[in-house]
């Protein structure tokens, strides 16, 4: 086989099976131990025949560069694969200093659950509201605070487990 041809292959190998322990990854925190250690199986089954197949040509830079490209390239798809699967919940507090009676309005007919809270802030009294959805609703909650004009500040983190609460139901 030509090197050119195994260089390719390294390369492609890696990237899969970088971009599978970033998933595998990020299921672990998630919660989701079954499918990674599944994903671990076989991240790991590929690290090693591709490992092999470079430490046995350590001779061969084309090679040595193709394993280590194919790391970098996997952790950039691996992510960009993450970040279209938008696996879990989040948390989301949109801090104003007003109660906008229109924008939870607004939040509660696309469907999220808010939670108002009052607090005291530097410049005087603020509201937070609480919201927990899924991340693939994250960017239609950012349109519609952003569609507010109200200088919100928002935070978003991510939710491990969550019981309860109102959620938009599943569209079939």
């Amino acid at each position: 086989m030509s090197i050119l041809i195994q260089a390719l292959l390294i390369f492609f190998a890696r990237i899969i099976d970088v971009s599978i322990g970033t998933m595998r990854t990020i299921l672990l925190v998630k919660g989701q131990r079954r499918i990674a250690s599944v994903l671990g199986f076989f991240e790991v089954m590929i690290y090693l025949i591709v490992l092999g197949k470079v430490v046995g040509n350590i001779d061969k830079p084309m090679l040595i560069l193709a394993y280590c490209s194919g790391y970098a390239a996997g952790n950039i798809i691996g992510s960009k694969i993450e970040e279209r699967l938008s696996i879990g919940r989040l948390v989301v507090q949109v801090i104003v200093k007003e109660a906008l009676e229109e924008l939870v309005e607004s939040l509660r007919e696309a469907g999220f659950g808010v939670t108002i809270i009052e607090g005291e802030g530097k410049e005087g009294k603020s509201y937070m509201l609480n919201i927990i959805l899924d991340r693939k609703q994250v960017k239609t909650l950012y349109e519609i605070v952003d569609g507010c004009d109200c200088g919100a500040f928002i935070t978003t983190m991510d939710v491990r487990s969550s019981l309860g609460g109102y959620f938009q139901p599943k569209k079939m």
